[in-house]
C-alpha cells in the first residue's frame, strides 16, 4: 500500500537543536556555565549589592554613570567568569571620584545595623 506521506529520516541529533511544524520554536542551551573563582564571585556579588543601593538614592550622572559601569562589569563577569584588568581600573576610578557616594552608603549601612535592620 503505497502512501503519498513524505519520508523523514533524522540521523544523529545530539548536540543538536531543530524544530519542527509551522509554530515550532527551537532554543539551544548546549555547553558548561562560566567558571568563576572565589575573588570573581566576591566580586559580582559585591557589583549586585552596589548596584541595587544604587536605586536607593537620588540619581545623579554620578550615579548613572557608576551604575553602567557595574552593570558592564557585571556582564562581563557572568559570561567570560572575571573583569578584565581595564575594567576593574575604570570602577576603581569611578569610585574614588564618587566617595561622597560611597560614604552615604556606607553609611547607611552602618545605622541599619545599629537600629538592628
Amino acid at each position: 500500500m503505497a502512501t503519498d506521506e513524505p519520508n523523514v529520516s533524522i540521523g544523529d541529533v545530539s548536540h543538536s537543536t531543530f524544530a519542527i511544524g509551522s509554530h515550532a520554536h527551537a532554543e539551544s542551551h548546549h555547553g558548561t556555565a562560566i567558571q568563576r573563582d572565589q575573588a570573581a564571585e566576591e566580586l559580582l556579588k559585591a557589583v549586585r549589592e552596589l548596584r541595587a543601593d544604587l536605586t536607593r538614592v537620588r540619581a545623579t550622572g554620578e550615579t548613572a554613570t557608576l551604575d553602567e559601569a557595574l552593570a558592564e562589569t557585571e556582564d562581563e563577569i557572568t559570561r567570560t567568569g572575571q573583569a578584565g584588568p581595564s575594567r576593574l581600573d575604570r570602577l576603581r576610578q569611578l569610585l574614588t571620584d564618587s566617595q561622597a557616594l560611597v560614604g552615604l552608603i556606607a553609611s547607611a549601612g552602618a545605622v541599619a545595623g545599629l537600629l538592628g535592620l
